[in-house]
């Protein structure tokens, strides 16, 4: 499979807290990768610094061959590729549902406003949202919520989807609406890295599981061999508080 992005001795730092040490890992087109570990072990911030919103203190980011890190590099134009879903939806709740979806399709890709409409109305009704197209984003529920913020990541048509505990915040009960869209963009072939706390979806989902701890990537393998056979005594400790 063609790799489709690598991360290569990242380090970051938040003043004297080392939050990621040496973090080195490549995803191939199609592939689904879950990162999973205790909280503050580097998760987030490895997953912000993919598309610069966080900026590591030194390292690379390949992605598709470019290295976001370089300054001659148009990280606007690359974002247009990296889809983003937050664990807080960040939804404008000023505006409609699909008023959310065709805002970066009129502004950043200068596409006429019928056309976006037209990608928003098609990426909703794919998450299970045709009856709120036109609703009001603050009378959703929080995974209806997260589902708007699903459709907007994909009306850029982006080349790889990045989930940082998308969950999280979500009544147990709605959580499942949200990992059937996710699971569904998996079997379609969408390249993913999501960071998340849900480990029947990294079990069954995942291509390969990436277990981070204090800053570092301690271990990485297939679910089989994660969930199954984890080398380590901290993955295992981990593990047996989830599972």
């Amino acid at each position: 499979m063609e790799e489709i992005l690598k991360l290569e001795n990242l380090q970051k730092s938040f003043g004297s807290l080392k939050v990621l040490t040496d973090i080195n890992l490549s995803v191939s087109q199609g592939e689904v990768v879950t990162v999973i570990g205790a909280s503050g072990s580097g998760k987030s911030t490895m997953l912000r610094c993919i598309n610069l919103l966080e900026e590591p203190d030194s390292g690379h980011i390949w992605f598709e061959g470019s290295d976001l890190t370089s300054l001659d590099t148009d990280i606007n134009k690359l974002r247009e590729d990296i889809g983003m879903v937050f664990q807080s939806f960040n939804l404008f709740n000023n505006k409609s549902v699909i008023d959310n979806c065709t805002l970066a399709l009129i502004k950043v890709k200068k596409m006429k406003k019928d056309e976006a409409e037209k990608i928003a109305i098609q990426r909703l009704t794919e998450v299970g949202l045709e009856d709120f197209i036109y609703a009001d984003s603050r009378v959703l529920s929080g995974g209806q919520k997260q589902r708007v913020a699903i459709a907007r990541a994909l009306c850029m048509n982006p080349k790889i989807m990045l989930f940082d505990e998308p969950t999280s915040a979500l009544d147990p009960e709605i959580v499942a609406e949200v990992l059937d869209v996710m699971k569904k963009l998996a079997e379609e072939g969408m390249t993913m890295v999501v960071v998340t706390h849900e480990m029947v979806f990294a079990k069954e989902v995942s291509d390969r599981v990436v277990f981070m701890d204090k800053g570092i990537i301690l271990e990485e393998g297939t679910p089989v061999e994660i969930f199954g056979n984890p080398k380590e005594a901290r993955t295992r400790e981990f593990l047996a508080r989830y599972l």
